[in-house]
């Protein structure tokens, strides 16, 4: 039987039949199938489509975030490329970052002629002597630098022409409650106070290392501009240890909302405090990069971008690492001497290459090895024949 019921011919025969009076027997209707019931999805497997349009969700994220670190990787290894001009090499306006123990006893006269022997033929003219830090209200006690007179008198005569700069710094309070706050106009006096002592102990100059600060900070240029009054009024130097530069754009701006760190200076702010000090140097090091082409290419960048707004008129040093940790930010088998110097020479090369007022900044003495002093030595200190 046609589940669908009669077609029309039989339908025909059985009306016929019905008037003749015979009984016709109706075809009793057939039990429909009833529809199966679909298979409800199991909660597992909502969760494994769950997790799935996640993870893709996830991937797709990730790709967009790492899309531009690659490309900026990318073009990092690229600037790490080509060969430095002839005669990119030392200036003779180097420096060299010096730990406490010069000041206040451990090092002695021998351990000056030591250093003598070291610097010589070099291409260092200045020497950043740890004389701090400063308090946090920017005062600075005498007890903190006792044997500083000994050390100056000791080096004029072991390295005639070499300046000593007391190294002062503190860190600031722009990212959390303790530290020295520049805000402050009490704190700005005591630290012009702090700049006259060590002056009167013989220091030929000042450098300042306060960190972090922040890109823009207008009380951190009031105070140069203070600083630089008092310094050139007794003959001396000015100096500074700059942040490193944008390397996008803005980026201490992203930098700063992600992280509340915002680590570098927009370029136009690096101009600004190198138009108001004698020596500006760049720390570059702590970079967060993996590898040495990309440190190398990162250095390269520095300081073409510090030299773009640098002014002829202030020294302009590139930081060197001679140092060996391994923590955040900083991998010793990546930020390497060698890798810096030739970034230093890349940079140099492309931008201004015969500038006169540029040199490197070795940090740190203690930590330094002899690989590091002969990176130094045979890559940027040893004049080339060309450039003689």
């Amino acid at each position: 039987m046609d589940p669908a019921g009669p077609r029309p011919a039989e339908a025909g025969a059985e009306e016929g039949a019905a008037a003749e009076g015979e009984t016709v027997a109706r075809p009793q209707p057939q039990p429909q199938p009833q529809p199966q019931p679909q298979p409800q999805p199991q909660p597992r497997s909502r969760s494994r489509s769950r997790r799935r349009r996640i993870l893709r969700l996830g991937a797709a994220v990730l790709a967009l975030l790492l899309l531009p670190l690659l490309t900026a990787e990318t073009a990092l290894r690229l600037n790490y490329t080509g060969d430095p001009a002839p005669g990119t090499r030392t200036r003779h306006q180097d420096a060299i970052w010096l730990g406490h123990a010069w000041v206040d006893g451990r090092k002695t006269d021998r351990d000056v002629e030591a250093l003598a022997r070291r610097l010589k033929g070099t291409g260092i003219r200045d020497l950043y002597v740890h004389s701090g830090p400063l308090e946090h209200d920017g005062t600075l006690p005498a007890s903190a630098y006792p044997r500083a007179r000994r050390l100056i008198a000791a080096v004029h005569q072991k390295l005639p022409g070499v300046r000593v700069q007391a190294w002062l710094g503190d860190k600031l309070a722009t990212e959390g409650p303790e530290g020295l706050r520049l805000d402050r106009p009490a704190t700005r006096a005591a630290i012009l106070d702090s700049t006259r002592a060590v002056l009167a102990a013989g220091f030929q100059g000042a450098h300042f290392d306060l960190e972090p600060l922040h890109s823009g900070d207008r009380d951190y240029l009031g105070l140069l501009d203070d600083l630089r009054d008092l310094t050139h009024a007794r003959g001396a130097v000015l100096s500074v240890a700059a942040h490193q530069i944008d390397p996008l754009p803005g980026f201490h701006s992203f930098w700063g909302a992600t992280t509340n760190h915002p680590k570098w200076w927009s370029q136009a702010y690096f101009g600004q405090v190198a138009r108001r000090v004698d020596q500006i140097a760049v720390m570059s090091y702590d970079t967060m990069q993996p590898l040495e082409s990309l440190y190398g290419g990162y250095v390269a960048q520095q300081t073409s971008l510090a030299l773009e707004v640098t002014p002829d008129s202030t020294d302009l040093l590139m930081g060197l690492p001679f140092y060996h940790e391994n923590r955040f930010g900083h991998w010793a088998h990546a930020e390497t001497a060698p890798a810096a110097v030739r970034g230093v020479r890349l940079g140099l090369s492309r931008t201004d290459a015969g500038r006169a007022r540029f040199g490197v900044a070795l940090y740190v003495d203690f930590a330094a090895t002899e690989a590091d002093w002969r990176a130094y030595r045979e890559d940027w200190a040893v004049r080339s024949p060309s450039a003689s």
